[in-house]
Formats: C-alpha cells, structure tokens, sequence
C-alpha cells in the first residue's frame, strides 16, 4: 500500500507475528483520527492497545490513494513558530478564575470569541467519552471547564467545524497540539482564516482505557459518571460526580502516575509538537515558578505564548489581567515548552503488570512507592483529623 509503513510486531505471548500496515510509524500514532476521517473506503481503525495507540489499514480496503499519509500530523508536521510574545496573568472576572484549574485564559477567550459571534470548539466529557463539542452561547462553555488528563478523540468535529468556515463562521479549536495540527491540516489554509487555534501545554495523555481501569477498582466506570475532574488549582485528584474517588485532599493512584509520566502513550514521549517552536496562535497552560506573590498564585495564574496576529486578537478582545513573564523561567517549569517528557523508567514493568491483569493502583505502587506512601499516610492523617485536606 503506498504511502503506509509494512510493519510486523509480536502479537502475543508465544512471539507470534503478523503482517499489519499503518499510517504512521509503529507505535507513535497520537489518536487524533484524521487519517481515518478522510479515508474514503473507512479503511482505518484507531487502535488502543494501553500503552501504544496505531492508525491500522485494513489491506482489502485500501485503494493505495495515499491520503492518510499526507494528512498524517506526524509523517506531514505542520509548521511552527516560535512566539513573538509571551505574558503570564488571569481572568479578570474572579468567577470564571474560581472555576479554572489555573488563571482561567481559555475561558475568558472563550468568551470573549462568542460574544463577538463566534463559535468555540473544545474537548468535552459526555456519555462516558472524552470527545469534542461546540459551544455557540456563554452559557455552554461552562462544559469545558477544567483539566482533562486522558486521550480525547477530535474525530466526531473535523467535517462540522470545516462546514462551519464555510458557513463564514469564525471558530475557536482549543485542544492539544497534536489535535490543533490536526484541524489545521484538515481545514487547510484557504479556509483558515476563520480558524482560530489554541493549543494547551501538554505533558502527554494516557488511554480512556486505563482511567476505566481504575475507576472500576472503585466499583465506578466512565459511562455510569455525569462529569468527571481531574484537578483544581494545586488539587490533583480524579472526583467523579462531584466526589473524591479517594480521601479528600489525597492524590490518588492516577494522579500520581499521570504526574509522574508513566502512563502516556508511546507517541508523547517522541512529541514532534514539545517545543519552542509553537504550532498554534496561542499556546496556554499554568505559569509555575511564577513571582508573582503567593495571594494570586494561590488562586491561579495562567501562562500565554503568542505566535500570531491572531493570537494578539485574541488577547486583547478578552478580558485578562496580562503581566510580563520571564519565558526562561516559564520554560524551565513547563518542559513541553522545549522537549517531550522523558520516559518513566518502571513504565515498561508498569504495563507489564497491567497487560497481565494486576491491579492499576498495586502496579503505581510498585512503580513509585515512596510516593504512593506519603499520600497513603496523608489520607490517614487526614481522616483522623490531624492535618487539613
């Protein structure tokens, strides 16, 4: 098939192999489904082995066209720039920084674009997934409030929001890297004067899979939840329906893991898109290490990277408190900023253990267990009211 990688790889625990071709190289597919989007014989399926994602091409479909490889994100990059200015600062309506996991940035833009007639487009949890939705009023993006630390699928929206240009709307794409260099490749640059694109700060993003994996240590599963949080302001904690899925004010086995870069897919730790050069018109994410004194940080400061004319549009149609920043310092806190996360020693032992059946918070455990402990005994100090949460 041309255009496709033909790849062999063990199948299972005899050393089996099998013929299987994909779009990109093995293994570093990043799950933003574009290829399976404009395949025009549904000849690609996105698969979710835990810790890999790949693009598969079913052979007897295939038509050798060549499309998914030319639109690939990681076999095409699309081009990046380094920004022109950088500030860090919050959301002057103290509400909408309440509710933020940092300064609240993404939200006020947000605002700010669908009061001017605007359409934002970001990632949402619905119906047990992590996938995207349009928001056309103020009273909707109250839905993508919050961080998401797992893979989210952008596929569902490609065709809509390239309707929606042409329609003469302007549309807000809020998502990660990988995903806005997607939309960008599918919306292509004729039409992508509409386009506004921000990208968030990635460390990378583990599968739905293993989330699911451990929720049902807990009795819970995705699609029995409402809405799930993974983190407020300094909180890393997964509360599903408003409740801590662990002792209140504790990270739990998934926080931990996710902090620690155990858990991403194959393809995070080789990101194309972690690095100075930026591939959106705003890169947004928290302003660690920032100077700014302990009252604001407390209650959240965000971090703006600005590559384009329409990025400074945006920034000055919102309403935020903008302050300088020293971008050395705002990179030595947010690494993605310069390079990929380093892989995890233990992760190989990590989805091991998983892949055998083990218990996701025994195998975090095991991975970081000095970690683990300490949160352990947080819990308890917690419960017998010795310490706050």
């Amino acid at each position: 098939t041309q255009g496709a990688h033909s790849l062999i790889r063990p199948v299972n625990k005899y050393g089996e192999e099998k013929y299987m071709l994909t779009v990109c190289d093995l293994n570093m597919c990043s799950g933003c489904g574009l290829c399976a989007e404009i395949c025009p014989k549904n000849a690609i399926n996105i698969v979710d082995d835990l810790d890999v994602y790949n693009a598969v091409i079913h052979e007897n479909k295939c038509i050798s066209c060549n499309s998914c490889h030319k639109v690939c994100p990681n076999n095409n990059p699309i081009r990046c720039v380094f920004p022109s200015s950088w500030y860090q600062g919050w959301a002057v309506d103290d509400k909408i920084r309440q509710n933020s996991s940092s300064g609240g940035f993404a939200t006020a833009i947000s605002y700010s674009f669908v009061k001017n007639g605007g359409i934002v487009c970001s990632c949402v949890f619905s119906g047990g997934k992590f996938c995207f939705d349009f928001a056309y009023t103020c009273d909707e993006l109250g839905k993508f409030t919050g961080s998401k630390y797992v893979k989210s699928d952008p596929q569902s929206v490609y065709k809509e929001i390239k309707d929606k240009i042409r329609d003469n709307y302007r549309v807000l794409f809020i998502g990660l890297p990988c995903q806005v260099a997607s939309i960008k490749r599918y919306v292509g640059d004729k039409l992508g004067e509409q386009l506004y694109t921000i990208d968030l700060i990635c460390h990378g993003t583990p599968s739905p899979k293993l989330l699911e994996l451990f929720l049902k240590q807990y009795g819970l599963s995705l699609d029995k939840l409402n809405n799930i949080s993974f983190r407020h302001k300094f909180k890393f904690q997964v509360d599903g329906d408003c409740k801590s899925i662990v002792t209140d004010g504790v990270s739990d086995r998934y926080s931990t893991a996710f902090l620690n870069g155990l858990t991403y897919t194959e393809n995070c730790y080789n990101c194309i898109y972690a690095q100075g050069k930026r591939v959106s018109d705003l890169t947004i994410g928290d302003s660690w290490g920032s100077e700014i004194n302990d009252y604001e940080i407390k209650a959240g400061i965000s971090l703006v990277l600005c590559m384009s004319e329409k990025g400074s549009d945006l920034l000055k149609n919102s309403s935020l408190h903008l302050e300088a920043v020293d971008l050395n310092n705002a990179i030595f806190h947010n690494h993605q900023l310069e390079s990929p996360v380093k892989k995890p020693d233990k992760r190989e032992v990590f989805f091991g253990g998983i892949k055998k059946g083990y218990r996701f918070n025994n195998m975090v455990y095991k991975s970081f267990p000095k970690q683990c402990l300490r949160q352990d005994i947080k819990g308890i100090l917690i419960k017998m009211h010795i310490i706050k949460n």
